[in-house]
């Protein structure tokens, strides 16, 4: 898969010109990822975590036959770049365009209470990919997918899909063709309605939870 080198422009985020604002809040400057751009590489350093102001990311490993293996994908709000070692273990890559922010670490490289929680959802997630990984039924992967997206974008029944049918077969362990071909049985059911190629509604979100359990 061809890849871009990251080529980051600094923004400057914007805040109230009240003097109580900017005494309360600190400017981080916001670094633009254009969709494909690499945000880091496997085995680089691990200097920073970063938070999504808008956009999405993906996190993968190339297989050592060339293939990708999706373990994760970041939407707005999300912090990501935890590592255990000092490098990193997968590439990110941002998947639309997409503005990031640093996340500071406290003195030591040690993680704050809020970052530690984070983390620990992160984890969570990662195990709960791997349970949905194993499963035999396409639809059940593909349902169990779609109702994390939707909790993870607030509960709507309107889900954004920043990610392609590609990075959503590399993410399931599916061909496209399966991933295509179940989203549409699931329009079939009524449960789904396709609004575009990169948005769903959700017609039956009590259906679509069903098949996830």
């Amino acid at each position: 898969m061809p890849m871009q080198t990251a080529a980051s422009i600094t923004l400057n985020s914007r805040l109230s010109t009240s003097p109580r604002v900017r005494c309360q809040a600190h400017i981080r400057p916001v670094t633009f990822h254009a969709p494909d751009c690499v945000i880091y590489a496997q085995g680089e350093r691990s200097r920073s975590l970063y938070q999504i102001e808008y956009g999405a990311v993906r996190i993968y490993r190339l297989l050592a036959d060339g293939r990708r293996q999706i373990v994760a994908f970041h939407l707005v709000g999300e912090t990501f770049g935890f590592e255990i070692n000092e490098t990193h273990s997968f590439y990110a890559e941002a998947m639309v365009n997409t503005g990031l922010t640093t996340v500071e670490r406290a003195a030591g490289g040690q993680l704050n209470d809020r970052l530690v929680g984070v983390a620990l959802k992160a984890m969570v997630r990662a195990q709960e990919h791997l349970l949905v990984v194993g499963r035999q039924s396409s639809l059940e992967k593909i349902a169990v997918f779609l109702v994390d997206l939707a909790d993870r974008q607030g509960g709507t029944d309107l889900i954004d899909l920043p990610m392609s049918r590609i990075d959503i077969g590399d993410y399931l362990g599916l061909t496209i063709e399966t991933v295509s071909r179940t989203i549409s049985k699931l329009r079939d059911m009524g449960i789904v309605k396709l609004r575009n190629a990169r948005s769903i509604e959700i017609l039956r979100p009590e259906k679509l939870r069903m098949l996830s359990n």
